[in-house]
Order: C-alpha cells, then structure tokens, then sequence
C-alpha cells in the first residue's frame, strides 16, 4: 500500500475564533442572505475565524518553530472582550461582520503575535490589521449579492464574548476543487500571567 504524500507546504494564519453560540447568533441573522443569495460562496460556520497574522504558505518544516513562542505570547495574556457588530465588504466581494469590543487589545495581540512571527524568521507583509469575520465571496461578474447582504447586516449588533485561545490554523486554500477548509495545527489558552495549556 503507498504512503500518503505528505505537504511539503502548509497555508498558515494566526487567528482567534468565535465561541459557538456567538456564530450561531450571526447565522440566524444571516438566514435571509443565506436564502436570498445561495449561490453566494459562503464560508463555513465552523471555519470563521478573525485573522491577527496571516503568514501565507510556508514550508511544512517551519511551523513548529512558531509553537514555543506563540504559546509563551498566548501565557501572559488575558482573554479579550469582543463582539461581532455589523457588516461591510471588500471590493464588494468579500462580505464580512465587523469586531466590536476591545479593540484596543486586539491590536496589541496582533502587533506582538506578528512581532513574534517575524523573530521566526518568517517575512509578513505590513497590512494594517482590519478586524473581522469573513463570511463569503461572491461569485464573479455578481457582486450585487455581496453589497446587499452587507446592507442586510448593517444593524446587527451581537452579544459580548471572550477570545479565550489563540489559534495556529492551517488551511487547504489552492489544493483541490472543493471548499476550503481550516484545521488547527495548535491552540493556546490565554492564561494571563499562569501558564499556557496547549490543546493541539
């Protein structure tokens, strides 16, 4: 039996994730986007997630050496208060909701989690960070979909949450047909000034 050819790459991000019940809300008030746009190419609901650092592809043998750092980083730091408020769009088309809450605090972890991936060795492009949820893209040549759903979210306004664990996540973008996929590679609670208990 052959072995099973193994990446010698891997799509990588740094990102926080939404408690269950937190997404379920913004599903239900999505329902009728969902209805109205189905041919929308909407992201999973187990896949959303807010980027801090995206690191692009990267060698598959890199990786484990942003693990000890990031769950140094993820020890000493307190869960965030955060929220998803609203909606917008990217070009119109990229839908996404909108982070409320602190932000301030989000800032600060995306700064030290990029500063830290940089002392990896690994090249980042200097974006600002943008918070939020992506949620779908539209499909070529009809982005009319994308404007509207994002007028439709304008005034939701979601409950207040913790961001409990920081995120190392993979994803399959580029490697077949299908939708795209994320897995955690690893995740660390945010302890505070305890320690980092890793649930990879």
């Amino acid at each position: 039996m052959n072995e099973p050819i193994q990446a010698t790459t891997v799509r990588v991000f740094i990102a926080l994730a939404p408690p269950d019940d937190a997404k379920e809300e913004l599903a239900r008030a999505l329902r009728p986007a969902y209805a109205a746009y189905p041919h929308m190419r909407w992201n999973r609901i187990e896949d959303w997630h807010i980027t801090l650092a995206f690191l692009g592809e990267l060698p598959a043998a890199t990786v484990p050496l942003l693990r000890p750092p990031l769950a140094d980083l993820a020890a000493t730091r307190r869960p965030l208060t955060l929220a998803l408020r609203g909606g917008g769009h990217f070009d119109e088309r990229v839908l996404w909701s909108g982070i409320g809450g602190d932000l301030e605090g989000l800032h600060l972890l995306a700064t030290d989690v990029r500063t830290v991936v940089k002392e990896c060795g690994i090249a980042l492009e200097d974006r600002p960070l943008r918070p939020h949820l992506t949620l779908a893209r539209s499909r070529r040549g009809d982005t009319s979909c994308t404007v509207e759903a994002a007028a439709g979210l304008a005034a939701f306004r979601g409950r207040h949450w913790q961001a409990e664990r920081l995120h190392l996540v993979g994803s399959n973008i580029g490697r077949g047909p299908g939708p795209i996929h994320y897995r955690d590679i690893e995740a660390w609670d945010f302890d505070g000034a305890g320690r980092g208990r890793s649930r990879g």
